[in-house]
């Protein structure tokens, strides 16, 4: 019986991806880089902000200097404008307040930064008592590595068999493998179905209304 659920945020609850191209193609763009379409950044996130940086910026270019300054230049540009475009998913609204009014505990996993993560919760989600909410922070390993679900375990005090964790990408499936909670792939999100069918979830599902059937 499932008692927690645990969301990943970009390309499951919201869809981010145009305002994390915007911000990253202003800051590409400051730095004298080329710039890509939007739809190039469904490949491109997905392992945290530094990871982004550095598949956007061109062969030869991919260093560390390079990443910190598109790093400083995106983050003023994304906590300004991060919520221009971005909007939840179809259903996904209607899904967390039937879940909290069912008594499920409900939880974030993110490799977004911790302060985007909290800011866009709060801004799309603020009716909605999440148990946890973490993103990527200093020394703390991103996803898949399983020490983000295993911490919001310990502080809901749910065993793993007790919870569903929800994500788009192959990174959250293999989080899902490296936890051993019971997972679920969506299709509305960044990634192909068939990334997520590499890693063989437990479910894969097509609607946020789908997510009651699970539980």
């Amino acid at each position: 019986m499932i008692k927690l659920v645990i969301f990943d945020l970009d390309g499951t609850l919201i869809n981010t991806i145009a305002d994390l191209a915007n911000s990253t193609n202003y800051a590409l763009s400051q730095c004298g880089f080329p710039t890509h379409q939007t739809d190039a950044y469904n490949l491109f996130v997905g392992n945290g902000i530094n990871k982004l940086f550095e598949r956007a910026l061109p062969e030869g270019a991919k260093t560390e200097e390079n990443i910190l300054r598109v790093r400083n230049l995106f983050l003023p540009h994304y906590d300004k404008h991060g919520h221009s475009f971005s909007k939840p998913y179809p259903g996904i609204t209607e899904l967390l307040d039937t879940l909290q009014n069912r008594g499920f505990e409900l939880a974030i996993a993110s490799n977004k930064y911790q302060d985007a993560t909290e800011k866009m919760v709060a801004h799309f989600f603020p009716a909605i008592s999440f148990v946890s909410i973490l993103g990527q922070r200093e020394g703390i390993p991103p996803k898949p590595d399983p020490s983000i679900v295993n911490e919001i375990l310990a502080k809901a005090g749910a065993g793993k068999e007790e919870t569903l964790y929800i994500g788009d990408s192959g990174v959250d499936m293999e989080t899902v493998r490296n936890s051993g909670v019971i997972g679920a792939g969506v299709t509305w999100g960044f990634r192909p179905r068939k990334e997520l069918e590499r890693f063989a979830p437990h479910y894969i599902i097509d609607s946020a209304e789908e997510v009651l059937k699970l539980i």
